[in-house]
């Protein structure tokens, strides 16, 4: 048995975990973007349970990998993914987006460990990863820094400009994860704004590009390894994960509904339900 035939059980069930928590978390608070949050959660189980080379007991360890979820509407599947990495008690989570709670809807780094900027204003985070690449280059730290994109905010020019600027920069321990789940708030990507072709954008600025299953557990663990995807010259790193808003319940997935909807009654028992695995 090899070392990966140990770690993706424990991320499959990680990511199943993450989304339990989340559903749990908007539920009681009322909240929205489940659906943006089951798409990115396998993402993030193996961001946060194999690749990112972190202390959660140390937070503001100078040598870390620094991450980005420039989707900070997903942030309760943030929060969860960092408790379960061990940055804080999951009994926390309970403070998620309610009066006098310490995790805020949208991601903010607040008193919160683990987290390294706040997030939300779509279009910002990729030009925040890429000064922290810059900075940590001149430092000579050794962390590598990872941000997750939404489709939607590729509609941002701000988006771009980072990009140019990490292509010429040559930032190769910059990686960038595209939760690539087709929709955005108001209507599909091809509606909206079509990014098509997508990884030909990437590339003709700068960037080493691949295409995988964004649930595919093993597939992200080789692209978002540098060992399994060595840079090919000095190129910052894009993956564009091709993944599925609502992903793990059936009636959430591929519906636009689920970007804003907040799970209650009957349709939070069925997806608790399916989650767990009663059906």
């Amino acid at each position: 048995m090899t070392q990966q035939d140990l770690v993706v059980p424990h991320l499959v069930e990680m990511a199943r975990q993450i989304r339990l928590d989340a559903l749990r978390m908007t539920r009681d608070a009322k909240s929205s973007h489940v659906g943006s949050i089951f798409s990115v959660a396998d993402i993030l189980a193996v961001l946060y349970g194999s690749v990112l080379r972190v202390r959660p007991n140390q937070p503001d360890w100078l040598q870390r990998d620094r991450f980005v979820m420039s989707k900070g509407h997903a942030a309760a599947g943030l929060y969860a993914a960092l408790a379960h990495a061990g940055f804080f008690r999951r009994e926390r989570l309970a403070e998620f987006c309610v009066d006098g709670g310490s995790l805020a809807g949208h991601v903010t780094h607040n008193g919160v460990p683990g987290v390294e900027v706040s997030t939300g204003s779509l279009g910002h985070g990729l030009a925040l990863a890429t000064g922290m690449a810059i900075g940590i280059h001149r430092a000579g730290l050794e962390g590598r820094v990872f941000c997750v994109l939404s489709d939607g905010e590729c509609d941002e020019g701000s988006t771009w400009e980072a990009a140019l600027l990490a292509g010429n920069k040559e930032l190769e321990h910059l990686t960038v994860v595209v939760d690539y789940n087709k929709i955005q708030s108001l209507g599909r990507v091809d509606e909206v704004m079509p990014l098509e072709p997508f990884s030909d954008k990437w590339r003709s600025f700068g960037w080493e590009t691949r295409e995988v299953d964004g649930h595919d557990i093993t597939e992200l663990l080789g692209a978002l390894d540098p060992i399994t995807w060595p840079s090919e010259s000095r190129r910052p790193r894009c993956l564009l994960a091709h993944t599925v808003k609502g992903k793990g319940v059936s009636f959430m997935e591929d519906d636009l509904l689920w970007h804003y909807r907040s799970p209650q009654g009957d349709e939070y028992a069925a997806a608790l339900s399916e989650l767990k695995g009663d059906q």
